[in-house]
């Protein structure tokens, strides 16, 4: 048995359970070293946002606890992820570096120049697959092309057959004997102090691996059943909530994939919930393949012709609409759901996506960077893929003049306004008829309820028919600029 060290560099895969990279590391018999980088360099612009800073070190917090108890320290180190675990391989004599891969764009720069930093060495890189049920390369369209498409994706993935079985987490790891410095978690100051406004994340969350086995428990013996219809209200706790667990790696896809299928044979008709729920894991697996394709993703349109679309600068529109103040209770309900709490539901996602895309005319990539620091589950693939789709200048997108109204998704999906009144307790007392619309309410209606519109509550914004003419007369120019270039 070597004894040089293997140094596992954790990632966005921060269990012990199912992760190959820690299981390869610890079936060699040589030492282990874990190390977690809090790297800021490489990704440029694409920082962790506050409420994944939040999350992180909850998360690390559980890592450490867990790895300890099967006999090895959580080393936390922070700065350029090359610099900082090549500079670790040597002074260690690690033999290896084992690692999860990542899908961002930088992510691979990083793997190279630590690769070329530690061959300078003697030592190696080697990296695993574990985040992603199928690596991006291997789903091809018959003319060997990446999809662009979503449902041939889905059909491709699943003539693969069920993804790999998940690994048991290792009990017992041989720690390195040498005592190396680690950073103190609390002084990379990832959680927020004055103000702290990560009460509401506090109560609604629990990171960590032991808080995704436990989400997931919760959705398979509670929602899988109804997911297929529930998973569109926002009323009802019908989503499993798994994609922060899922995006810092604290439960893989292939744990949640074979779960949701032991829990469907033990569960009479929920063999559509299962469909939908796998369905959804690979949405996830489509966006993050399209990132690897398309690198450009997060801050150009996959469909070039919209950048020739008219977008407005309304700075004051922006910030109503961050704030959960444009008068459109269903949209300003989901903007103080995300602000609360990290998270947003995901029809709830898709009104206040399409309100500032297509009625206050605000590019999709500022409702991106929003999401980027206030989603407790921002995801670089998911969260572009998911503006663009909105936006319709994806790869697989909803068509443009497809606009939400926001008043019929609201009535429609929260008929009784349960989500509404709780997010947006100032029209709380408004009857089902008009809570929706609350400048459609007679005065007398307005004054019972306590509502006083431009004081206690906004007027509309904007007027959903004229914000509507205006954004399908801008889908006209792109189609007509779109015609002319071509």
């Amino acid at each position: 048995m070597s004894k040089k060290p293997i140094l596992v560099w954790f990632r966005q895969d921060l269990r012990l359970s199912d992760n190959r990279a820690l299981s390869a590391a610890v079936a060699t018999g040589a030492p282990v070293m874990a190390v977690y980088v809090l790297d800021d360099v490489s990704p440029g612009a694409w920082r962790m946002g506050g409420a994944s800073r939040w999350w992180l070190h909850q998360s690390l917090t559980s890592l450490s606890a867990s790895l300890k108890t099967a006999g090895v320290r959580l080393l936390l180190r922070r700065g350029a992820a090359p610099d900082v675990i090549g500079t670790l391989a040597v002074d260690t004599g690690a033999t290896a570096v084992y690692c999860t891969r990542s899908y961002e764009p930088w992510a691979a720069k990083v793997e190279v120049a630590l690769k070329t930093k530690l061959s300078t060495h003697g030592s190696e890189l080697k990296r695993f697959a574990g985040a992603l049920l199928r690596e991006p390369e291997e789903l091809r369209t018959q003319a060997g092309d990446p999809f662009k498409v979503y449902t041939p994706f889905w059909r491709s993935l699943s003539s693969k057959g069920a993804p790999a079985v998940p690994l048991p987490a290792p009990t017992q790891i041989t720690p390195v004997k040498s005592k190396i410095v680690s950073d103190d978690l609390a002084a990379w100051t990832l959680l927020p102090t004055k103000p702290d406004w990560a009460g509401g994340m506090r109560e609604h969350w629990q990171p960590g691996e032991a808080g995704a086995q436990a989400r997931l428990r919760r959705f398979l013996d509670a929602a899988l059943k109804t997911y297929t219809e529930d998973r569109n209200r926002p009323d009802v706790e019908g989503t499993s909530r798994l994609s922060p667990h899922l995006h810092f790696g604290e439960i893989s896809p292939h744990q949640c994939w074979h779960a949701a299928v032991a829990a469907a044979e033990q569960q009479r008709g929920a063999d559509k919930g299962l469909e939908t729920f796998c369905k959804e894991i690979v949405w996830r697996e489509f966006a993050h393949q399209l990132l690897v394709h398309w690198p450009h993703l997060p801050e150009k349109p996959f469909r070039p012709e919209f950048a020739a679309f008219p977008w407005s600068k309304d700075k004051a529109a922006l910030r109503a609409w961050q704030r959960g103040q444009t008068g459109y209770p269903i949209v300003d309900a989901g903007m103080r759901e995300l602000w609360h709490t990290g998270y947003m539901h995901n029809r709830v996602r898709m009104i206040v996506a399409s309100f500032l895309i297509k009625h206050l005319l605000i590019p999709w990539q500022e409702g991106e960077a929003w999401f980027w620091d206030t989603l407790v589950d921002a995801d670089l693939a998911n969260n572009a893929a998911s503006w663009q789709w909105v936006a319709g200048s994806g790869a697989d997108a909803a068509p443009y003049f497809r606009i939400f109204a926001p008043v019929t998704q609201g009535e429609k999906f929260d008929p009784e306004a349960v989500y509404v009144r709780r997010w947006v307790p100032e029209i709380a007392r408004l009857p089902n008829s008009v809570i929706h619309a609350p400048w459609t309410a007679p005065d007398a209606i307005l004054k019972t309820a306590g509502v006083v519109l431009g004081k206690t509550y906004p007027h509309p914004i904007v007027d959903h028919a004229a914000a509507r003419q205006l954004a399908l007369a801008g889908y006209e120019k792109v189609k007509a600029a779109n015609a002319t270039a071509g």
